[in-house]
C-alpha cells in the first residue's frame, strides 16, 4: 500500500487520539458544571458553555448526555481543579490546568514531566506576571460586519476582536474580554443570536520567550507529555 497510505493512517490515528483526549476533557468539564450548578443547561451557564464546546468538536450527543447523567448521580465524585506553574527548558514559562480525583497522582505526574524535560515546577502564583486570564469566544463570522459588531459589544466588555484561520482553513472570529466579563459577553452574543463555537477562560501570555527551532522542539516534548495526561485540561506557554 506504500508510504502514502501509512502517512494517511498515521494522521488519522493522531486525529482520533486528539479527539479522544478532547472528549475526556469536555466530559470532565460537563461533570464539574453539573455538580456546581445542576443538570439544566438553561439555568446553568457553565454547563451551557461546556455543551457548546462539546458540539464544536463534534462530541457525540450520547456522550454528552451520559456525562450529565453520571454527574447527576450523588455517588459520582467531583473533580478538583488545580493549576501548576513552572519553567520548561530554555526558560519558557508553562502553566498547566488540571481536573483530578487524585491530587497526589496529578502533582507527582506533572512534576515528573517537568523534571524529565529539564524543567522546574514552581509555586502557585509564580507566573501571574506572565499570564493573564481572559475570556475568549470563537464563532463563524459569516456575513456579519465585525466593525459594527465590535462597536455593539464594547458595553459587554469587548477588548479585542479579530479573525483567525481554523485547522480546516475556515475564517473564525475571535473575541477577547476580561475574565470577569465572561457572563456578560456570553449573554450579549446569545441576545444577538450568534452561535458560539467555543467559549473558554484562557491564559494569554503578556510576554514571550524567544527560542530557536531546536529549543522549541525541547519545549514541545514537555508540552506533549503534559497534554497526554488524562488529568490535564489545558497547557499554556509563552514560547515566542
Amino acid at each position: 500500500m506504500g508510504r502514502a497510505f501509512e502517512f494517511r493512517k498515521e494522521r488519522k490515528f493522531k486525529r482520533w487520539a486528539k479527539m479522544a483526549v478532547q472528549f475526556t476533557r469536555l466530559g470532565k468539564e460537563i461533570v464539574m458544571a453539573v455538580k456546581a450548578g445542576g443538570p439544566n443547561p438553561d439555568a446553568n451557564s457553565r454547563l451551557r458553555t461546556a455543551i457548546q464546546n462539546a458540539k464544536a468538536v463534534n462530541m457525540p450527543k450520547d456522550r454528552v448526555e451520559a456525562a450529565i447523567k453520571r454527574a447527576s448521580n450523588k455517588d459520582e465524585s467531583n473533580y478538583e481543579e488545580l493549576v501548576y506553574e513552572g519553567y520548561g527548558p530554555h526558560g519558557v514559562a508553562v502553566l498547566v490546568e488540571t481536573a483530578t480525583d487524585n491530587t497526589n497522582r496529578t502533582v507527582a505526574n506533572v512534576r515528573s514531566y517537568f523534571n524529565k524535560c529539564d524543567g522546574t515546577l514552581g509555586k502557585t502564583g509564580s507566573l501571574d506576571f506572565i499570564f493573564n486570564r481572559q475570556s475568549v469566544f470563537r464563532f463563524d463570522p459569516g456575513e456579519l460586519d465585525l466593525e459594527e459588531l465590535e462597536f455593539d459589544l464594547i458595553d459587554a466588555g469587548l477588548t479585542e476582536i479579530y479573525v483567525e484561520e481554523s485547522e480546516e482553513g475556515k475564517d473564525i472570529a475571535v473575541i477577547h474580554t476580561a475574565f470577569e466579563d465572561f457572563g456578560k459577553m456570553q449573554k450579549a452574543l446569545e441576545e444577538k443570536n450568534i452561535e458560539v463555537l467555543s467559549a473558554k477562560l484562557e491564559r494569554v501570555a503578556l510576554s514571550t520567550t524567544e527560542v530557536s527551532e531546536a529549543q522549541a522542539a525541547d519545549v514541545l516534548k514537555l508540552i506533549d507529555k503534559l497534554e497526554e495526561d488524562d488529568d490535564v485540561q489545558a497547557v499554556y506557554h509563552n514560547m515566542g
